[in-house]
């Protein structure tokens, strides 16, 4: 990634950093809470969602606000866990195809003597 990208990926994800926050507080919560929700969340896609989740709900509750960052992060986990699982399983899968490499080495049992 060149360092025009990575600019661009950190002005992206500090943007919806802090339309976070001012959503957050302009429901009436502490700036704070929306720090501590942009850092738990991560991505700017998370924080884009949570934002989305702020904006259609409107939660009167911190315990909501809190409880669909970790509803969120939950769901990015499992995500990860399944991206995980599937690749495991492609390389197993590769494996029981083409084998270990060691079939040449299994079948040339020739010790140099003729019968």
């Amino acid at each position: 990634m060149t360092d025009k990208n990575l600019t661009d990926k950190r002005r992206e994800w500090q943007s919806a950093r802090l339309r976070l926050i001012n959503a957050i507080r302009q429901l009436g919560f502490p700036a704070e809470l929306g720090h501590v929700v942009a850092q738990n969340l991560g991505s700017t896609k998370a924080m884009e969602r949570m934002i989305s989740y702020l904006t259609y709900v409107k939660p009167r509750k911190a315990e909501l606000v809190v409880d669909e960052m970790l509803a969120i992060c939950s769901e990015i986990d499992a995500w990860r866990e399944k991206k995980a699982s599937e690749a495991a399983n492609a390389s197993y899968n590769e494996m029981l195809y083409y084998g270990l490499g060691d079939e040449e080495d299994e079948d040339d049992t020739d010790t140099g003597e003729e019968l």
